[in-house]
C-alpha cells in the first residue's frame, strides 16, 4: 500500500513540476511549485520523517511560496507572462536534464543501500543540537548553506516580481 501511495505522490509531483516549468503565468507557476513542495513533505510523512516533513511544510511550502506570492502581488504583476525560451536553449536544457538524470540513476543503482534498524529514539532537541554543532558529525555548515539558499530564493523572487532590469543611474 505504501508503494502505491508513493507512486501516486511521485506522479502528482512530476505533473506539477512540469506544469510549473511550462506555464507562462508566474502566479500559476508558483502555485504549481507549492504542490510539488507539499508532495515532498508527503513523501517525508510516508517514510516517517515527521520533523523533516514539518520543516518542509513550514519553511519551503509556507515561507518561500508565501514570499514569492507576496512579491508578485506587491508589484502588481499577477498576470505577468514569462518569456518562452528559444528552441536551442530548450534543447540544451533537455539534454542537460537527461545527463543529470542519468548520472543520478547511475549512482543510485551502483551503490547497495542496506536497511539499518535504528531503535534509538531521536528527539527534536537532539536534532537541534546536532544541527548547530560544529564538531564532528555536526551540521552547522549545511545549515548555513541552506540559509544562503533561502536568501537567494528571496532575492530571486523579488527580482522576478520586479520585472524590470536594474540599470546604473550614472549612465546617461
Amino acid at each position: 500500500m505504501e508503494r502505491i501511495i508513493f507512486y501516486i505522490i511521485a506522479l502528482i509531483m512530476i505533473v506539477f513540476a512540469i506544469a510549473a516549468v511550462r506555464n507562462r503565468k508566474m502566479l500559476r507557476s508558483v502555485i504549481y511549485l507549492l504542490f510539488v513542495l507539499v508532495g515532498i513533505a508527503g513523501i517525508f510523512f510516508l517514510i516517517d520523517y515527521n520533523f523533516l516533513a514539518a520543516v518542509q511544510l513550514t519553511v519551503y511550502a509556507g515561507g518561500i511560496i508565501v514570499l514569492m506570492i507576496f512579491s508578485v502581488l506587491l508589484v502588481h504583476h499577477i498576470e505577468l507572462e514569462l518569456e518562452v525560451a528559444k528552441p536551442l536553449k530548450q534543447i540544451i536544457t533537455a539534454i542537460t536534464c537527461l545527463v543529470g538524470t542519468g548520472i543520478v540513476l547511475t549512482n543510485i543503482y551502483a551503490h547497495e543501500f542496506n536497511v539499518v534498524e535504528n531503535n534509538i529514539s531521536t528527539t527534536t532537541a537532539d536534532i537541534g543540537s546536532r544541527m548547530l554543532s560544529y564538531e564532528a558529525g555536526g551540521f552547522i555548515l549545511p545549515f548555513e548553506v541552506i540559509s544562503v539558499v533561502l536568501l537567494a530564493a528571496m532575492i530571486g523572487a523579488i527580482v522576478i516580481a520586479k520585472g524590470k532590469k536594474l540599470t546604473n543611474k550614472n549612465e546617461d
